[in-house]
């Protein structure tokens, strides 16, 4: 018999649910996020969050406005921590003009709806986004139940 691997720690550091509720999600893109060195202890201890974020374009540079990361007790007193700065986004020229251009012309949002651990770097998943109407919201949640009442009915019929 072989022995169990040990589980691996999640590698996400915060989701933003809010964003799949409110918007219809298109393109994916993965942004290396550049961060002082106590929002990484604040991030590796799970105190960020990016419910309230978006993401800025201006002069051929992505800024992740809203996101917090709550310092922690152990920081020091000397040094001014803000948790809700904006933070810079690194992106490839292409993703760049890309989302600019969908931005601007297609009339598309850019919202960051994940962080998580890619080796020891940080990184933010972020999608261009149309926003929902209330009806739109509405027929996700009545197809999300009609899915899980089926899987219900699949699991005892199978039993």
């Amino acid at each position: 018999m072989a022995a169990k691997k040990p589980k691996q720690p999640s590698s996400t550091i915060a989701l933003n649910k809010r964003a799949r509720h409110d918007y219809h999600l298109t393109d994916k893109f993965e942004a290396g996020v550049s961060l002082q060195g106590w929002e990484v202890k604040s991030a590796r201890a799970g105190k960020a969050q990016i419910t309230e974020s978006y993401v800025f374009l201006r002069d051929g540079e992505a800024w992740l406005i809203g996101a917090q990361f709550t310092p922690l007790q152990t920081v020091s007193t000397h040094y001014v921590t803000d948790p809700t700065r904006t933070r810079k986004l690194l992106l490839h020229s292409k993703e760049l003009s890309r989302l600019l251009e969908a931005t601007q012309q297609k009339g598309y949002t850019c919202v960051c709806t994940a962080l998580y651990w890619k080796k020891h770097l940080i990184k933010a998943e972020i999608c261009l986004a149309k926003g929902k109407q209330q009806h739109d919201k509405r027929d996700t949640e009545k197809e999300r139940d009609w899915d899980r009442q089926k899987q219900r009915v699949l699991r005892e019929h199978n039993k």
